[in-house]
């Protein structure tokens, strides 16, 4: 348990309080796996480097991880990171070196910004601004703390990440309670703790929900609403002790937490007059955390509370046996806040007896500590964190404005290529239609000689096939000149998608590059057309189950965007057929991403092979939406009636299968299908053995 008075101090002495630090380190803020993204050379090294700062053996853990990752070959950008993750810890957490820390702050920013995937961009991110803004906040620098906090909630709140908010709330509630503005910071925890999403380490998710109660009912307490603060401090006692049992492993934890809660709901029940039970409580609390590896600064707090109690009841033995007590722990864990009271209620004590020179002495030093902790009190509230907020929210507004512009110019600059684009295609498309309508015409006059000049007929013949290959390769030469173009539009707005914009701005983008893509398809589908018609077919030697296999393994990431599997059953032996690769490879990506198209999501797709005495059939099967009967005659047409969007909206051109069909007859094979409209499709390819 951290306590919230605490909470940026590093505790040598507690063991359980430090892990407790490095368990939500390293899982807020983060919602991969605790080795996701990680080399697997790495993956282990995490683990034993874990464990080593889980011990209290930080160093070992730093000069262990150190060695192992220069052993690794090319370490990736995810091992890297965490490595620099470490060392932050090892010097913010175990040496309080904020200097030292910051600098491996800046090294997990960096890193954070080389990441390839998007999941670990965004949380390497988020967990780097906020080590910033942690070392930031130690060093007194306020203002640059802030700055980072913010940077890490931006990220976190543009890709919708909860557990990155749920920080920075956590953060804001912090600090508005050190700023005395308590029912702010019991906003901040409330907000914190419902947008705390779990990750995979379950006993970091609930220490820090557990904390957060705690700290909403602190807040609660000093904004003078002791009523509700006993009840959030009944519900901390109560999650405790529900969730003890699922971690066993980890009881003497919770004992440590259990211990801080009762320490800190018996000084509300002192605010409300109930000494009696508050003294019991503070006496589980002291026994709990007075014991060597547990919270001994807690122990502090809990017998300083305990010391006022006498006190106030002038006990004046109990008191002063109590007060050696705690004089003789702080010559081992350091607490200023405790060291002050202890001097205010030392000095009480001796004025009691009479001893004025010891009283105004003990209480000069208390009142040096108090003035200590009120300058750093008051450094932290001349920051105006709320003003900073703003500031950089207005910032963050300007500058999207400025993108907005940028984006502006971007539209307006493709807005002019589509209209070249369009007056280029329409002069194509006239000068295609003057010429197919002098053949035409050329044709007609032809015919009507065509009893007249049977001399001639050969000679007529040769210009037509002339003129049949001359569309065929103005029509290449079309399709091949608007590719590039088209290519270079989808590439452009590929890459616009990977910058910030707006949601409404990735849309528009996005919806460019769909269009560029279906078009980029529809001419890649008639070139294929053209090529099959005129170009001989080169056949070879290809194994048939090798053909399959790499097909498949090319579409499952298509199929995976729908959580679709596709299932394989190969031949028992391997065969080979006298094919052409390239062309009978089209045929079964075809049959296969039209099932993967057709599907509905979470379906299966089937893809097997089977062997007849001189022929290779090839079939693929889905459970999607089938055809209808009234369509079965027109599916293998060219540019057909049958094409329709597929379940996600897929475009469909109804050229794939018209290709598919003259392949395979051009191999002397044939190609087919079975349909009932319902329940799915199973299309037939069979091919010669030779």
């Amino acid at each position: 348990m951290v306590n919230i008075n605490q909470v940026y101090f590093f505790r040598k002495n507690s063991y359980y309080g430090l892990l407790c630090l490095l368990l939500l380190f390293f899982s807020c803020g983060q919602q991969k796996d605790n080795t996701d993204g990680y080399s697997e050379a790495f993956k282990p090294v995490f683990v034993k480097v874990t464990t080593f700062f889980g011990a209290n053996k930080a160093d070992s853990g730093i000069h262990y991880i150190d060695s192992a990752l220069n052993a690794i070959n090319k370490p990736n950008i995810d091992d890297r990171f965490r490595t620099y993750g470490f060392h932050y810890v090892y010097w913010h957490k175990f040496k309080a070196d904020n200097k030292t820390a910051l600098l491996y702050a800046d090294s997990m920013l960096i890193y954070a910004n080389k990441s390839i995937d998007q999941k670990s961009y965004v949380s390497n991110l988020v967990e780097a601004n906020m080590a910033l803004g942690d070392a930031y906040f130690d060093l007194q620098q306020f203002d640059n703390a802030y700055e980072h906090y913010y940077q890490g909630y931006r990220v976190g709140k543009n890709n919708l990440n909860n557990r990155a908010l749920s920080d920075y709330d956590y953060r804001m509630g912090i600090i508005s309670y050190k700023m005395g503005h308590y029912e702010l910071a019991t906003k901040y925890f409330k907000e914190s703790y419902r947008l705390c999403s779990r990750t995979e380490n379950a006993f970091a998710d609930f220490y820090r929900l557990q904390e957060l109660l705690d700290n909403i009912a602190l807040s609660f307490k000093h904004d003078d609403n002791p009523d509700s603060a006993i009840v959030y401090f009944d519900k901390t006692i109560a999650f405790l002790n529900q969730n003890a049992p699922t971690f066993k492993d980890k009881s003497k934890m919770i004992q440590v937490a259990l211990g801080v809660v009762y320490g800190n709901k018996a000084e509300v029940l002192i605010l409300k007059g109930d000494e009696l039970q508050a003294t019991a409580l503070l006496k589980k609390s002291i026994a709990i955390n007075l014991q060597k590896g547990n919270d001994n600064n807690d122990a502090e707090l809990a017998e300083i509370k305990l010391a006022e109690i006498y006190y106030n009841h002038n006990q004046n033995d109990l008191l002063l046996n109590l007060l050696n007590d705690i004089q003789l722990q702080l010559a081992s864990v350091k607490n200023e806040n405790v060291e002050a009271d202890w001097n205010r209620l030392m000095s009480g004590y001796w004025l009691r007896r009479g001893d004025f020179k010891k009283s105004i002495n003990y209480l000069h030093t208390s009142i040096k500590i108090k003035d200590s902790l009120a300058q750093k009190l008051t450094i932290l509230k001349e920051s105006n964190v709320n003003e900073q907020l703003d500031n950089f929210e207005k910032q963050y507004q300007i500058d999207t404005l400025k993108n907005q512009s940028k984006l502006q110019q971007i539209y307006l600059f493709v807005a002019v290529v589509c209209a070249i684009m369009a007056v280029v295609i329409v002069f194509l498309i006239y000068r295609n239609w003057k010429i197919s309508k002098n053949d035409i015409e050329k044709v007609n006059d032809l015919n009507r000689q065509v009893n007249l000049q049977k001399i001639n007929l050969e000679k007529t013949l040769e210009k037509l096939e002339n003129s049949s290959l001359e569309k065929d390769r103005i029509l290449r030469t079309v399709t091949h000149d608007l590719r590039n173009p088209i290519g270079g539009i989808a590439a452009l707005t590929r890459s616009m998608a990977e910058d910030d914009y707006t949601d409404e701005q990735k849309e528009w983008i996005n919806l460019i590059c769909e269009t560029s893509q279906n078009s980029l398809e529809l001419i890649n589908e008639i070139l294929e057309i053209t090529n099959n018609e005129s170009s001989p077919l080169k056949k070879q030697l290809v194994d048939i189950n090798a053909l399959l296999s790499r097909n498949i393994e090319l579409l499952r990431f298509k199929a995976a965007e729908k959580n679709q599997q596709i299932k394989l059953s190969l031949l028992s032996i391997a065969i080979g057929i006298l094919i052409n690769r390239e062309k009978i490879s089209r045929i079964i990506s075809n049959l296969i991403s039209n099932a993967i198209k057709f599907s509905p999501e979470n379906a299966e797709i089937f893809v097997k092979v089977l062997e007849f005495e001189n022929e290779i059939e090839i079939s693929v099967k889905d459970n999607g939406v089938g055809i209808p009967g009234n369509l079965h005659e027109k599916v293998f047409n060219m540019f057909t009636e049958a094409k329709r969007p597929g379940t996600a909206g897929e475009k469909s051109f109804g050229l794939g299968l018209s290709i598919s069909k003259q392949i395979v007859e051009s191999h002397g094979g044939k190609i087919w299908f079975e349909s009932d409209g319902k329940t799915g499709t199973t299309f037939y390819a069979r091919l010669p053995k030779s």
